[in-house]
C-alpha cells in the first residue's frame, strides 16, 4: 500500500508540473522561402556577403543566424569557423554557449511558477531562502584586505527585483566597481562558470550574506540576481533546476539541444570560444577566471540562471516564438498572454535607460520604446531583446511577428558590428 501511495504522489506531482493543454495549436518552426511571409529574398541574402567578408576579414571566426517571420524559418546559415586550430567548419546546428540569454529563460521559469501561485513577485526572497534576511549596505571599504563595514538596507530583496536586476546584488568577477570584486573573491563567490564541484545553492548562500550595491528597488544594477533565482526554482518546485528546466521547457517546447552541460553524444558539435592571436589569427580562448570547456568538463554540478546555458540558433528561436504566439506553441500553453504582457512591460520606469533611452526593462528582457524605433533599422515598439557574454545576441518582434537569433563565440576581438548590421538587414528586406 505503501508503495502505491507512493506512486501515486510522484504521479500527481509530475501532473502539477506537466504543460496545460491549449485553446490555440501554433505550429512548431517549419522552413519557408522569404517571399511567402513578405519578404524580399533577394534583399535577405544580402546578409550572405556581410557575414561572408566578416569572417575573411577575421572580424569574427565564425557566426551563425536565423531569421524568422510569422513562425517559418526563413534564413538559417553559418559561416566560417567552428574551431580554426582543428579546421572545423561552423554549422547551423552548431552548439553555443549563450551565457545571458540563460536568463529569459530562468525568468520564464519563475513566471510559470508564478502562474501556479506559488508566490507573489513582490514577495521577500528571504521568505524562500532565510539567508537574504537583514540585507545591508556597504558603508567602508578596505582595498588592503578586501574589509568592509556595513549598515541596514532600507527594505527586503523581493522576487520583482531579482528580475528586473534592482535588488542591488552586484556581478563579481564581471562588477563595474572594483570593490565588489574583490568582496565577492575573498567570498569564494562562483559568478558565472565552473568546472568545479559547486552547487548552486552553495554559491547563492553565500552571496546572500554579502552587501548590495544600493537599496532595493532604488537602481538598476546588473547582477547575478537569476542565478538566485535558479537556486529559488529549486527551493519552490522541489526540483534539481536543469532538471525543472529540462521537463517543464526544453522537452515540451522541443529544445533538444539546450543543456547546462552536454552529453558526450553532442559534445563535438560545441562552437570553441576563440580570440585574435598575436599574428592575427584566431585562436582558443585560455583558462582565465572559468575554462570555456566547461559545457563539456568537469563536475558539471553548477547551474547558474544567470549565465550556464548552451544552445543552438533554432532551439533559442523556437523560445521566442512561444513569445510571440502570447505564451503557447504546439497546442502547449506555457505562459497566459496576460503574463507575457508582464513580462515585457516597464518594471524599472527610468531607472534602464534613462527618461529619454531607446529602451526599458522588464521582468526577463530590455524592451524597445517607441523612440528607439524611431532611429530605424531595431525593430519596432516592444521589441525585446538581449545578448551573451561570448557574442551572441537575440531580439523578437511582437509588431512584425520577427525573430533574429546570431551566435558567435569569441573574446577580445575588434570592429565586430555583425549584432546592428543583422538587424538592419533584416528590416530592410520586408516586402509587403
Amino acid at each position: 500500500m505503501k508503495n502505491k501511495l507512493t506512486a501515486l504522489f510522484l504521479f500527481v506531482s509530475f501532473v502539477g508540473f506537466s504543460q496545460t493543454k491549449s485553446l490555440k495549436n501554433s505550429p512548431a518552426l517549419s522552413d519557408a522561402t522569404p517571399e511567402s511571409v513578405g519578404m524580399s529574398n533577394e534583399r535577405i541574402t544580402r546578409m550572405d556577403n556581410i557575414f561572408q567578408n566578416a569572417v575573411n576579414n577575421k572580424e569574427v571566426p565564425g557566426v551563425a543566424a536565423l531569421v524568422v517571420r510569422n513562425g517559418k524559418i526563413i534564413y538559417h546559415k553559418a559561416f566560417g569557423m567552428a574551431d580554426n586550430q582543428s579546421n572545423r567548419a561552423l554549422k547551423k546546428d552548431d552548439i553555443f554557449r549563450i551565457a545571458s540569454m540563460s536568463k529569459a529563460i530562468t525568468s520564464t521559469a519563475v513566471m510559470m511558477l508564478w502562474e501556479e501561485g506559488k508566490f507573489q513577485l513582490d514577495d521577500p526572497i528571504s521568505k524562500y531562502i532565510p539567508e537574504f534576511k537583514n540585507p545591508t549596505l556597504i558603508k567602508t571599504f578596505t582595498f588592503k584586505d578586501s574589509s568592509y563595514t556595513t549598515e541596514p538596507a532600507k527594505n527586503e530583496i523581493t522576487i520583482r527585483h531579482l528580475l528586473s536586476h534592482t535588488s542591488g546584488i552586484g556581478y563579481g568577477v564581471i562588477d563595474g566597481e572594483e570593490r565588489f570584486k574583490a568582496i565577492y573573491k575573498k567570498a569564494g563567490i562562483t559568478d558565472l562558470f565552473t568546472t568545479e564541484p559547486i552547487k548552486i545553492g552553495e554559491s547563492v548562500k553565500k552571496l546572500a550574506k554579502l552587501p548590495l550595491h544600493h537599496n532595493p528597488g532604488e537602481k538598476y544594477t546588473y547582477s547575478e540576481g537569476l542565478d538566485v533565482l535558479g537556486y529559488f526554482i529549486e527551493v519552490v518546485s522541489g526540483m534539481p533546476f536543469d532538471e525543472f528546466l529540462r521537463k517543464r521547457m526544453f522537452e515540451p517546447l522541443e529544445m533538444n539541444d539546450t543543456y547546462f552541460y552536454l552529453p558526450d553524444s553532442k559534445a563535438a558539435r560545441l562552437v570553441s570560444v576563440q580570440r585574435p592571436s598575436k599574428d592575427g589569427q584566431w585562436e582558443k580562448y585560455p583558462v582565465t577566471f572559468y575554462d570555456t570547456d566547461y559545457p563539456i568538463k568537469g563536475a558539471k554540478t553548477f547551474f547558474s540562471g544567470g549565465a550556464g546555458l548552451s544552445s543552438t540558433a533554432k532551439d533559442y528561436a523556437t523560445f521566442l516564438q512561444m513569445y510571440l504566439n502570447q505564451g503557447e506553441i504546439g497546442g502547449k500553453r506555457f505562459l497566459s498572454r496576460t503574463t507575457i504582457d508582464a513580462i515585457l512591460s516597464n518594471q524599472t520606469e527610468t531607472l534602464f535607460g534613462g527618461e529619454k533611452g531607446d529602451s526599458f526593462f522588464g521582468l526577463a528582457y530590455s524592451v524597445l520604446r517607441a523612440n528607439g524605433e524611431d532611429k530605424g533599422g531595431i525593430g519596432s515598439e516592444g521589441t525585446f531583446t538581449w545578448g551573451g557574454y561570448f557574442n551572441t545576441n537575440y531580439f523578437a518582434d511582437p509588431k512584425e511577428k520577427i525573430i533574429g537569433v546570431i551566435m558567435k563565440q569569441t573574446q577580445q576581438t575588434k570592429g565586430d558590428n555583425l549584432n546592428a548590421l543583422f538587424r538592419q538587414l533584416i528590416y530592410q528586406s520586408l516586402d509587403d
